[in-house]
């Protein structure tokens, strides 16, 4: 048994045992900030105590099985025993490390919502076909876990693709889950233009922003231009008589959103600057990574835009993602929206990166 796991494990369950004193104490409970805040620390822990229970009890388990194999004179009890032992080690290693992964630090922004912006890539038509075939995806994904998708802006094509699409996942866990999607998404197949037959390949970009709120990013009105215009279609025919789009210039970092998407020009702005404060923030989580290099390593991938991270073969009805190595030859289901075996493999990749960067 790890001695340190051990000691871990009964701070866990000790400090939420009196959190879960604290909780129904008639002070806290009259206090709903101070309830919320110790029923978030409660609720961070419960998983880590929990387990913290079973590993004290294997202890005693292990310690009772050895007793038995040192001091009883009932050689079958003591075969039985040692059958016992070697369960309980097989489960120790497994307890073992998921203590060891639920004590490494949480990123908070997990629980967060995201911000997920796709883009057509090279490709032409094909590109912005599959890019609007992937927000269908993330949105059956979304649908899943019962999070709410709102679009922010988008950019449709007269062939029935997507040029750009910006949409808000609102929900517990969707920055943690989606943030392991961005990067370039590569797709080959045969379209449906090609006389030949050949497989032709194209890519789209996936970028997975934090949601700011203004707390988060402040932004000064001296410090953007907004110009308004009339919104248009596919073919730039126009699709609104009024002055309803609206383009916002953040003049510091040279950022420009534009927003067309509502028929009200305060919705297009408040969205827009939905957008604009999660680049924002992006930019500032990017600088600090660049300042804190050496614990990137510990992460999945870099995230960079330019990283060819997941494949898409029709022909072969596959799909690959080269980070981990992951094939599975369930390109219709993935495309449904069944992402978490690939998010749930990459996860733990990282967990692992992180372990070892732990240990070393």
């Amino acid at each position: 048994m790890d001695e340190r796991i051990l000691e871990s494990a009964k701070k866990a369950i000790s400090k939420y045992e009196e959190l879960t004193a604290l909780i129904s104490s008639p002070e806290v409970f009259k206090d709903s900030s101070k309830l919320k805040e110790i029923g978030k620390e409660r609720s961070a822990l419960e998983e880590l105590a929990g387990k913290g229970k079973e590993y004290v009890q294997l202890f005693v388990d292990i310690s009772d099985a050895e007793s038995i194999t040192r001091s009883s004179e009932d050689k079958e009890l003591v075969e039985l025993a040692k059958q016992e032992l070697d369960e309980l080690e097989e489960k120790r290693v497994g307890l073992e490390k998921e203590i060891r992964l639920l004590l490494l630090p949480r990123d908070p922004n997990d629980d967060k919502n995201a911000i997920v912006e796709i883009r057509a890539g090279t490709g032409g038509d094909e590109a912005a076909l599959f890019a609007g075939e992937m927000f269908r995806m993330y949105s059956k994904y979304a649908e899943s876990r019962n999070w709410k998708v709102e679009v922010l802006g988008s950019s449709e094509t007269g062939t029935g693709g997507m040029k750009e699409a910006i949409f808000l996942v609102e929900g517990k866990g969707a920055f943690g889950r989606l943030k392991h999607e961005r990067g370039v998404h590569r797709v080959q197949r045969v379209p449906e233009t090609e006389a030949s037959g050949r497989i032709h390949t194209s890519a789209v970009t996936v970028a997975v922003l934090l949601e700011a709120e203004e707390i988060d990013v402040q932004i000064s009105p001296d410090e953007l231009e907004i110009d308004v215009f009339r919104s248009s279609g596919p073919g730039g025919q126009s699709v609104n008589t009024a002055d309803s789009a609206v383009r916002i210039k953040h003049v510091p970092t040279g950022l420009v959103v534009q927003c067309q998407d509502e028929r009200s020009q305060l919705k297009n702005k408040a969205k827009a600057l939905k957008v604009l404060r999660a680049r924002l923030l992006d930019m500032a989580r990017k600088d600090q990574d660049e300042k804190l290099a050496q614990d990137r390593r510990s992460q999945v991938g870099s995230g960079d835009r330019s990283e060819k991270i997941r494949t898409y073969n029709f022909p072969q009805g596959r799909v690959t993602d080269h980070r981990i190595g992951l094939t599975l030859h369930k390109l219709n289901d993935v495309l449904e929206g069944k992402l978490d075996e690939f998010i749930d493999s990459l996860a733990a990749s990282q967990q692992d990166d992180r372990l070892k960067l732990k240990a070393s």
